[in-house]
């Protein structure tokens, strides 16, 4: 379990400091406010830029690849976004079957009350669910400590109690976050996972496309991200995972990568 008490970064640390000095030096000479918050502000413009970026590290810790033991096994970890879905998740764990591959299932807590059974086989035939929020909110970003903190307890509570077995990794909505989050994570021993490729497939329905940006980034200790909820499809209205999916999986083998869960990089 990582470390439940929260580290704030440098950025953290020197937006504190600059708060503070901004306050005293309104305090000293209230002639300089126009100043004090400008800089205030542009902190502010700073940090909301940094929650916009997935794969910055600057709020916190961020898996964006694997650890470097992971990695050295020639390991990649395939993850799967906004399920369980009634129509596509079968089929992507059938096609998982047969390659033998394991993945990690980001799920959303309603999509899982929705769908209790594919939850639970999800787990059944080995593979991880981890916490993608309770209700998937586009404006997840925006929320106060207390509204994160309800978002990601009520999934912890939901997933757990369905597939048992408790997240370790959340994935915010989009990617996006702001600086209280990181509390959060370390509060209920989370740890938050971006990726270090994806294809749009929610917006993409070109499969070779799709396909495209993620071979790109196929290289040992790659986290690569499809979606099975929320799919775009193809011109024959096919969800495009159903359509990349084999095609990475055999690209994968033929490079000697092995996909694991992200719970099995951590070994």
């Amino acid at each position: 379990m990582p470390d439940s008490r929260w580290h704030a970064t440098p950025l953290i640390r020197v937006s504190i400091a600059l708060h503070l000095l901004a306050l005293l030096a309104v305090i000293a000479a209230p002639g300089q406010w126009p100043s004090a918050l400008g800089a205030v502000v542009a902190n502010h413009l700073l940090i909301v830029a940094v929650g916009q970026w997935p794969r910055s590290h600057w709020l916190g810790p961020n898996w964006t690849r694997l650890p470097a033991a992971s990695t050295a096994r020639n390991e990649i970890a395939l993850t799967i976004d906004d399920g369980p879905d009634p129509v596509v998740t079968l089929q992507v764990l059938d096609i998982l079957d047969s390659y033998a591959v394991r993945a990690t299932f980001f799920c959303i807590g309603e999509q899982a009350a929705r769908h209790p059974d594919l939850c639970r086989e999800i787990v059944r035939r080995g593979h991880a669910v981890e916490n993608h929020s309770q209700q998937h909110r586009h404006y997840f970003s925006l929320m106060g400590p207390r509204g994160l903190a309800r978002e990601l307890q009520a999934a912890q509570d939901t997933l757990t109690g369905i597939s048992g077995q408790r997240p370790l990794f959340f994935r915010a909505p989009a990617g996006l976050r702001n600086p209280f989050l990181d509390p959060v994570l370390a509060r209920l021993g989370l740890r938050l996972a971006s990726w270090s490729a994806r294809g749009f497939d929610t917006r993409v329905g070109d499969a070779g496309r799709v396909k495209s940006s993620l071979l790109r980034g196929l290289r040992a200790g790659a986290i690569l991200l499809l979606h099975d909820g929320h799919a775009a499809r193809t011109a024959q209205g096919i969800p495009v995972i159903l359509e990349v999916l084999p095609a990475v999986l055999e690209s994968a083998a033929a490079a000697g990568l092995r996909a694991v869960t992200l719970r099995q990089a951590l070994s």
